[in-house]
């Protein structure tokens, strides 16, 4: 045990081993002592309680208030229940009400008045006469047609019937009258053809 300083190794050159172990050994110690009794930089205790968050006396207050308030109205039902018991009841259940309304006769005669004036937008719309004469548009119609088949070179009545085109879907009036312009277009190139040769 005396000769244990012989086996130490210093970090730095030193002239006796004995001192540097004994010096190195006593600063090691008071690290030693220095880390035990070391405080912390950052605090871990629990923050500090307050008493006006952990009673919340306001909560209390509108709790408080609101018991009151059923404790009224209880009582309040109390009394008419035995107002009840008491007596016979002031109830009526007889159900003879007639339901009225303030703006009924005025709607009545706003409905009364919209009715006559329909009936005699009516009347007026049935006794009116048409503007337009489809009649004369028919015949406006055929003179048109005459004079498209005399002004063509070919009639288109003919020409429709080498190419197999006629459509039987036409309205029967249409193709009536149609063919008796053709029939008469057809007559005045003939009589033409006559008068040429």
């Amino acid at each position: 045990m005396a000769l244990q300083h012989r086996a130490y190794q210093p970090l730095f050159p030193t002239g006796n081993k004995y001192l540097q172990q004994k010096w190195d050994k006593a600063s090691y110690d008071l690290h030693k002592q220095k880390v035990k009794s070391a405080t912390p930089t950052i605090s871990k205790t629990p923050p500090k309680s307050y008493g006006h968050l952990a009673v919340k006396l306001k909560k209390l207050k509108l709790e408080e208030e609101r018991k009151m308030k059923i404790k009224r109205e209880n009582n309040m039902l109390m009394e008419k229940i035995s107002h009840i018991m008491r007596t016979t009841g002031g109830v009526d259940n007889k159900n003879s009400y007639d339901v009225k309304s303030l703006g009924k006769k005025k709607r009545q005669l706003e409905l009364l008045r919209i009715t006559n004036e329909n009936q005699m937008i009516l009347f007026r719309l049935s006794q009116c006469r048409p503007h337009y004469n489809v009649r004369s548009w028919h015949e406006d119609w055929l003179k048109t047609l005459r004079v498209m088949d005399s002004i063509a070179r070919y009639p288109r009545v003919r020409a429709s019937q080498q190419k197999g085109q006629e459509k039987p879907s036409k309205k029967s009036n249409d193709a009536a009258t149609h063919s008796l312009v053709t029939n008469n277009s057809n007559n005045k190139p003939e009589s033409a053809e006559n008068e040429s040769s």
